[in-house]
C-alpha cells in the first residue's frame, strides 16, 4: 500500500479501550508490533487510544491509483488509513468512481517537475510528482449523498461571457483545463510560479481546440485499460521454453527500444516517441515497468506479487495499452503546441 494510505485489512482487539486510565498500562506494551500483523502508526496508536472502532465492509475495499497506471487494492477507512484528506468527499463510494473524475496536479513544493493526470480512483499522495493536489469535478457527503459540482456557476459565466458561447458547460471547462495543463508553452511560460503555487488558468485563444484535446486526453488516461494496444509490438519467445506469461521484475535494454519481460518473452519495436509522455521524473511506460514487479517487505516478508492467476495476460496487454496512450497524448500535445496558450 502506498504511504499516504498506509493500510491494513485486519482485526484489531479494542480491549485497549479505557485500561490505561484504570491500570496505567503502557500502549506500546498492548500492542502487537509484528509487521505482518499490522502496521502501528503513531496515528492508528492515537485512535486507539480515542476509542475509534474500525468496521469491516465490502464497500470499503477499493482500487486505487498508486502510480500512473497502476492500480492496487486499498482498504480505506478512516481509521484504519493513516490519511485520507478530503478524499472521502470525492469518492465516498465505490458508485461515485462511475460518475466522479479529477484533475491531480503537483503540488506546492514538488522537485520532479510539474504534470497533470486525470483518474476517477483514489490516488496517492506521490502518484507520481510530489504533494499530489487533486481538483473534483464532484463532491458529496461521506455517505455518497448530496453531490455537487466543483466548478462554479460564477466561473461557467465567466467562460461563456468571455467566450459569448452559451453552449459550454461545466465538463467542458474542465476538460479545457486539462488540455491546456498539457501544453507546451503553459507548463515553459509559468514554470517558476509552478514551483510555488497552484495552476492559474488563462483564457486560451481557441476555447474548443483545448476542451476538444482535454476531453480525449481524459477518455485516454481515465480507460487506459479500454484502449487499443500497440501493434506494432514483436513478442519474441525463448525457443524450447514454457509458455510463462508471469513476470519478476522487467527491464528495459540499453537503448530503451526492448523490454525483457521475462526469461520466457521479450518485446521488442518499442517506439522512442513513447518516453516524451512524461509524469513525473518518469516515462508513463516506465512506471508501468517499474511498478509491475515481485517486491518483498523488508520488515515483514510479505510479498507484493502483481501477476493475476485469474486474468495471466494482464500485464502483457497493459504495457501493449499504455504505449498506444502514450504515443496519442504526445501526439494530442505536440498537436496544442501550435496554439496559444493565452491571449497577450
Amino acid at each position: 500500500m502506498c504511504s499516504v494510505f498506509r493500510s491494513v485489512l485486519v482485526s484489531i482487539s479494542f480491549e485497549w479501550i479505557g485500561t490505561k486510565n484504570r491500570s496505567g498500562a503502557d500502549l506500546d506494551d498492548f500492542v502487537d508490533s509484528d509487521p505482518q500483523k499490522i502496521s502501528w502508526s503513531e496515528g492508528l496508536k492515537r485512535k486507539l487510544n480515542g476509542g475509534h472502532l474500525a468496521k469491516f465492509a465490502e464497500s470499503k475495499l477499493r482500487p486505487s491509483l498508486y502510480r500512473p497506471f497502476t492500480k492496487t487494492n486499498l482498504f480505506f477507512d478512516r481509521v484504519m488509513n493513516e490519511r485520507v484528506y478530503v478524499l472521502p468527499s470525492i469518492f465516498p463510494t465505490p458508485d461515485t468512481e462511475n460518475e466522479n473524475k479529477i484533475i491531480c496536479v503537483a503540488g506546492i513544493g514538488n522537485r520532479k517537475g510539474f504534470g497533470c493526470l486525470v483518474t476517477n480512483r483514489i490516488c496517492s499522495l506521490d502518484l507520481a510528482f510530489e504533494k499530489n493536489q487533486c481538483f473534483p469535478f464532484y463532491t458529496y457527503d461521506e455517505d455518497g449523498t448530496n453531490r455537487r459540482e466543483n466548478i462554479t456557476d460564477w466561473a461557467l459565466s465567466q467562460f461563456q461571457t468571455h467566450y459569448r458561447d452559451d453552449t459550454i458547460t461545466k465538463w467542458d471547462i474542465f476538460h479545457y483545463t486539462y488540455g491546456l495543463l498539457h501544453h507546451l508553452d503553459y507548463r515553459q511560460r509559468y514554470q517558476e510560479n509552478l514551483k510555488r503555487d497552484l495552476p492559474h488558468i488563462p483564457f486560451a485563444e481557441n476555447f474548443w481546440a483545448f476542451a476538444n484535446a482535454g476531453t480525449r486526453l481524459a477518455d485516454l488516461h481515465v480507460n487506459y485499460e479500454s484502449q487499443p494496444e500497440y501493434d506494432k509490438l514483436n513478442p519474441i519467445e525463448t525457443p524450447g521454453m514454457q509458455v510463462d506469461l508471469s513476470v519478476e521484475r522487467m527491464k528495459f535494454s540499453k537503448d530503451r527500444t526492448c523490454i525483457t519481460y521475462n526469461n520466457f518473452l521479450t518485446l521488442e519495436g518499442i517506439p522512442l516517441e513513447v518516453f516524451d509522455y512524461r509524469l513525473g521524473n518518469r516515462s508513463a511506460l516506465e512506471w508501468v515497468v517499474d511498478q509491475y514487479r515481485v517486491k518483498v517487505d523488508k520488515r515483514s516478508g510479505i510479498a507484493n506479487d502483481p501477476n493475476r492467476t485469474e486474468d495471466p495476460e494482464y500485464i502483457l496487454r497493459l504495457i501493449g495499452q499504455v504505449i498506444t496512450v502514450s504515443l496519442e497524448t504526445v501526439e494530442i500535445v505536440n498537436s496544442l503546441s501550435a496554439l496559444k496558450s493565452l491571449f497577450l
